[in-house]
């Protein structure tokens, strides 16, 4: 079985890269800037046995992505569970956020899992079988003030997730979402210590989340043992959201 997960060098995408190793995937990992992170991971998910490759592209781009599919299923096979991670964070007031930056923020996000659903499910639709994990944010379920973009974009993951969900059902393909909470990943890394301590406060389970932590209900959610489970909305965020 493969497994390609976009944005797929740090953070969660790192971490769902080394659990679904552990449990035996093929593992694609994907990546736009962090080309060295990921040639690292692979060594590293290599030398522990696992058939892994690494590929570079821009997802908000649909020849990049064909080609990246190309890649893979050169080298691994048909692609059967799908992670659609890849992001950024903006932290802006709407009004000053620019159109470029919204405009790149949905392409990124949004129009990336688009093209990458859209690349994947030939292959998926010929098997009659495949997972597509979207990789969605609290922000997406309550919105956030400040991150109006990522909010919008996050919240767009949720709808495609349970719109696709109902669309290729049928055909033996299950679609759900992971909504992680605040997690411990490069998009904290500019919170000061009183933000983090703040951010904790409002947490029941009282700490950040740790990337493994996410990464555990991505895996979860693309393997047999949520055969039953499509169209639905994960949220491992500590009780923050309710």
């Amino acid at each position: 079985m493969t497994v390609f997960i976009t944005g797929g060098s740090r953070g969660i995408g790192r971490a769902a890269a080394r659990l679904f190793a552990r449990e035996g995937w093929r593992v694609a990992v994907g990546c736009q800037t962090g080309r060295e992170q990921a040639k690292e991971l692979c060594r590293l998910l290599q030398q522990q046995g696992c058939d892994c490759c690494y590929v570079s592209g821009d997802v908000a781009d649909r020849e990049q992505v064909g080609r990246m599919f190309d890649e893979i299923e050169a080298r691994l096979g048909t692609v059967d569970a799908l992670i659609n991670n890849a992001g950024f964070a903006l932290q802006k007031l709407f009004q000053d956020t620019e159109p470029g930056e919204w405009e790149r923020m949905l392409a990124v996000t949004l129009t990336g899992a688009y093209h990458c659903c859209r690349r994947a499910l030939p292959g998926m639709l010929h098997q009659k079988r495949g997972s597509i994990v979207n990789v969605s944010s609290i922000w997406g379920i309550t919105g956030a003030s400040c991150e109006t973009a990522y909010s919008a974009a996050k919240a767009g993951l949720i709808g495609l997730t349970k719109a696709l969900a109902k669309e290729v059902g049928p055909s033996g393909i299950r679609v759900n979402c992971v909504a992680p909470g605040v997690i411990d990943t490069d998009m904290c890394a500019g919170f000061s210590e009183q933000t983090l301590q703040l951010l904790r406060e409002e947490i029941p389970l009282c700490r950040i989340g740790t990337p493994q932590e996410a990464a555990e209900a991505i895996v979860f959610l693309a393997s047999e043992r949520a055969s039953f489970i499509t169209g639905q909305l994960l949220s491992p965020n500590g009780g923050m959201v309710i």
